[in-house]
């Protein structure tokens, strides 16, 4: 069931906004506005993103979490801008495929798919159009997704490599130092290894494997999917390191051990 449409008209009575002050923030007609509470249209893109940002919620929460459900502490987390869309409630859907023996698809987001899957992750209709393929030395019991992969921010495993990851439902069980497929509003699809601050700072730490890209920190009010690594497909048989990547290498280790003494003495 998609509860868009409630969800807003219940965010907008406690905001204590018009619809009026709600077109004029988010540069639509009144009649939109009201249309899109009442059912008589549906959103588009556009307006789940807008209204995603205006209120600091997820999309996938907007439509899928039932927000009339939900109590006053979980309403102060979601006005404090930490979304129960992280705590991924039983309330939440995630659209998916089986084969002919209802058992869940891989459903495979490659390169062109990337863009558009970021929108459209909770559409069932988008989703039903992906590329699906089976492991069968993968769990039955958990659901899994595949994604192309990007850049050299990941080697050894490089850029045009199938990663696979099993879906998270709750995102306190991001274990940190393990590796994870992340969808996020603005970045798109990422592939890192993952420190887990949400408890302290409410972010993720995102860490590459190669050290030339520095770590960054993503709010988690920034993510809308975590897929926990699994393993990964490559049909290209990897490169020999180089000289220069050992020496490199070695370098690196070496500062790092000047710095750690350097700590001691001190």
């Amino acid at each position: 069931m998609n509860f868009f449409s409630k969800n807003i008209k219940l965010l907008r009575n406690r905001k204590k906004r018009t619809q009026n002050e709600v077109a004029v923030a988010l540069e639509l007609k009144r009649t939109t506005v009201n249309a899109l509470e009442n059912e008589i249209s549906q959103p588009t893109v556009s307006h789940l993103q807008a209204f995603s940002k205006y209120y600091g919620i997820a999309i996938d929460t907007l439509i899928n979490v039932n927000l009339h459900q939900l109590s006053e502490s979980q309403f102060t987390d979601l006005q404090n801008g930490f979304d129960v869309f992280i705590r991924g409630t039983k309330l939440r859907v995630i659209a998916t495929t089986v084969d002919s023996d209802n058992n869940d698809n891989i459903e495979f987001v490659n390169e062109k798919a990337k863009a558009g899957y970021v929108n459209c992750f909770a559409d069932p209709e988008y989703i039903g159009k992906l590329p699906v393929f089976q492991l069968p030395f993968l769990s039955k019991d958990k659901k899994y997704r595949a994604f192309t992969i990007e850049g050299d921010s990941m080697l050894p495993i490089a850029a045009g490599s199938i990663v696979i990851g099993e879906f998270l439902q709750d995102f306190y069980n991001i274990k940190s130092n393990d590796a994870y497929i992340i969808v996020t509003r603005d970045e798109g699809i990422v592939f890192k290894v993952v420190q887990n601050n949400i408890a302290t700072e409410r972010s993720l730490k995102l860490i590459s494997l190669n050290k030339t890209f520095e770590p960054y920190n993503l709010p988690i009010g920034e993510i809308t999917e975590v897929w926990k690594f699994v393993c990964y497909l490559n049909t290209c048989i990897p490169e020999p390191e180089s000289d220069i990547s050992v020496l490199m290498k070695q370098m690196d280790d070496m500062q790092k051990a000047i710095k750690k003494l350097g700590s001691k003495i001190e």
